[in-house]
């Protein structure tokens, strides 16, 4: 299908600005750390159900060795330290101005992957990265951040700038862990379907991320957090729309394209999340933060054209 890939990735900016505003506001109830752990069981539950369907079999038989190593690695990257990273940023500062630092994982996804894949990088990357950087700088300088509606005591409670500082380390996990994705679907051996792909990730994260839990003794606030109905409820819709919708198709849109452009498309999220808050937050959105999402974007195209 033509422009396949393109598409993938559209259709993953916009399930992300739904699943940034679910795992916020189930962080908030029990804490992003939680969150992250119980939305990676209700993902992979989720994936074994539609391998069965699609396969007959819950678990994937076109990986090897190989391939499992740099899955794996994109799993630990991608969805432990940098969805960990992201999820405190969501709560910490709230999605809009999360989302929007983290429009900065195409700038380092295509670094990454022009030293580790040999993709290009050319001159009008950097001009892209240099308007993309602008638009970011000229949001968070727009006003104060409060803490989002935390109370001190909130596992997630912080300021402004470690909010940005995780926000910018979700990015650098989530671009890290796209380029590995890309290493062991597409050159670790024969092609690895994007299903099977993202099931490997989230396979081999769940047991580093409970067995960390277990390891800090916090299995029992574990089991106490998903007796909370309304933060499992927001847990498990954005474990659909996110780690399993939401990456199942930013795979597709690896395999397809490269992995900076598939990264650039991903990080209209931005934008595509400032009606949603509006919506459901009713938060008042100014026009100069409106116009800096668009030129982060804009300088996020750039490494497109």
């Amino acid at each position: 299908m033509l422009y396949l890939g393109e598409l993938a990735a559209l259709l993953t900016a916009f399930l992300w600005s739904f699943t940034a505003i679910f795992f916020s506001e189930a962080g908030k109830l029990i804490g992003s750390f939680q969150v992250n752990k119980i939305r990676l069981v209700f993902a992979a539950l989720i994936y074994m159900l539609v391998m069965t369907i699609s396969t007959g079999v819950p678990w994937p038989t076109h990986v090897n060795l190989h391939q499992f190593y740099w899955l794996a690695i994109s799993g630990l990257v991608g969805l432990v330290f940098g969805d960990g990273c992201g999820f405190k940023s969501l709560v910490m500062i709230g999605p809009r101005l999360a989302t929007l630092i983290m429009a900065s994982t195409p700038i380092m996804t295509t670094v990454i992957a022009w030293f580790f894949l040999g993709e290009k990088l050319r001159p009008l990357d950097l001009a892209g990265i240099a308007v993309t950087i602008t638009g970011i700088a000229w949001v968070v300088s727009d006003r104060q951040y409060a803490n989002n509606g935390l109370k001190e005591d909130h596992p997630d409670a912080g300021t402004l700038t470690m909010g940005i500082l995780l926000a910018l380390g979700a990015s650098l996990g989530q671009a890290t862990g796209l380029v590995l994705s890309k290493q062991g679907m597409l050159h670790a051996g024969a092609t690895v379907p994007p299903l099977e792909a993202s099931f490997t990730r989230i396979a081999a994260a769940i047991p580093f991320i409970w067995g960390l839990s277990a390891f800090r003794g916090k299995i029992s606030e574990s089991l106490v957090a998903m007796k909370n109905g309304r933060a499992v409820a927001f847990s498990f819709a954005g474990a659909t729309v996110g780690p399993f919708l939401g990456v199942w198709m930013s795979l597709v849109a690896v395999s397809r394209i490269e992995a900076g452009i598939a990264a650039t498309l991903m990080a209209t999220t931005p934008v595509l999340i400032i009606p949603a808050v509006m919506l459901y937050y009713k938060e008042k959105v100014s026009i100069r933060a409106t116009f800096g999402a668009v030129i982060a974007v804009i300088g996020v195209a750039m490494l497109f054209l």
